[in-house]
């Protein structure tokens, strides 16, 4: 058996001794291309079966390592298939070049897939759908204007470190460091606004001045931060508009964040009603009215008289709820029941402005005149 196996051995290669050079490095080359790609077919489904009832994070690893795991198969096959085949010296430089520039990126590959698998397992934790999601947005925000700005990094240093495998652009980026002349110059003012929103982004990554599903007033408008990207923020009005908004922004104005420390807010009604008006009557109306909605969050309802005006007296109601969409309903409901309450059961409480005619007494008995023709 083993002698067969050395003739027939000795055949082939006494074939291919009479092919170029170039075809037998071809076909050195595809067969170890072929190589590559069964021996990763293999381990991909050996590593699937063992992960497939393990923890999240090496069923994740496995999944999103199927590509990086390929590629490096592949580099390792065809570097071992370029020493084996009879290329020139020039041949074999070129396709150890292209090897190298895979290397570099497949290590840039495994940076954003280790990475993004490390975040998405650690903000697997987390859910931004529960009542006290204050932590979840917390961490979530963080995460992602990092994870976002890190695979920004990475993607440069990547490009970067390919393009310095050739002499020419290493010289010349060398060059243009060392010169430091106008067309630097000219490149940092053109990228300046990118580069505001990047540090603006690492600036609200730490302090976190707004997290995802906050609720801010923006340029007088009332929404939600529904995302957070690289260099803006989108924000979902109470009306489904979205307004876009660079990072710079919320880093130099103003703005409201009304879930800032807590998603808990105390709704504030305004009321204008005539001085008549039953204040006890009234409070004890507006404490029934909270009891009795699902929205309250039983923890603040008042009401004082802040202010007189000319023809009426303002009162002030305070209801709590637990987030902002609540108390903006709650505060709907409060307006709506008590201005029902009050037409129905005190009607002279609502506001009504007043008239002196001093000359009526004058007039009686025209008045009197006037009924008794009619």
């Amino acid at each position: 058996m083993l002698d067969e196996l050395d003739s027939g051995a000795r055949r082939v290669v006494a074939w291919l001794a009479w092919l170029p050079d170039w075809i037998v490095s071809l076909i050195v080359l595809t067969v170890a291309l072929m190589v590559a790609t069964a021996v990763h077919r293999g381990a991909f489904r050996v590593l699937d079966r063992l992960t497939r009832d393990k923890a999240l994070f090496w069923r994740s690893l496995v999944s999103r390592g199927e590509g990086p795991m390929r590629l490096a198969i592949v580099i390792f096959a065809l570097s071992i298939g370029t020493g084996i085949a009879p290329l020139t010296s020039g041949q074999a430089g070129l396709i150890r070049r292209i090897l190298l520039i895979c290397f570099i990126a497949l290590l840039g590959w495994l940076a954003l897939t280790a990475m993004r698998i490390w975040t998405a397992v650690h903000l697997g934790r987390f859910a931004l759908d529960s009542q006290d999601n204050l932590l979840a947005r917390k961490h979530v925000t963080q995460f992602r204007i990092l994870e976002r700005v890190a695979a920004i990094l990475i993607v440069v240093v990547t490009i970067a470190a390919d393009l310095m495998t050739f002499d020419s652009v290493r010289q010349y980026g060398v060059s243009l460091l060392a010169s430091a002349g106008a067309a630097g110059l000219v490149a940092g003012l053109a990228l300046q606004p990118l580069l505001k929103n990047l540090v603006a982004g690492i600036q609200l990554a730490i302090t976190q001045p707004i997290r995802l599903e906050d609720a801010v007033i923006v340029e007088g408008e009332w929404g939600n931060v529904e995302e957070i990207a690289a260099t803006y923020v989108v924000v979902r009005l109470w009306d489904w508009r979205r307004m876009v908004l660079p990072l710079a922004y919320f880093i130099e104005h103003p703005f409201q964040n009304w879930t800032r420390e807590s998603s808990a807010l105390i709704g504030v009604v305004f009321l204008y009603v005539d001085y008549t008006a039953p204040i006890a009557a009234m409070r004890h109306k507006l404490e029934e009215i909270a009891n009795a909605s699902p929205l309250w969050d039983r923890r603040v309802v008042n009401m004082q008289v802040t202010d007189f005006k000319q023809d009426t007296m303002e009162v002030r109601m305070l209801v709590s709820a637990a987030n902002a969409g609540s108390a903006f309903d709650l505060r709907c409901e409060m307006r709506e029941k008590m201005i029902g309450w009050l037409q129905s059961e005190h009607p002279d409480s609502l506001p009504r402005r007043r008239a002196r005619i001093d000359s009526l007494p004058r007039n009686a008995a025209w008045l009197d005149q006037q009924a008794a023709a009619s």
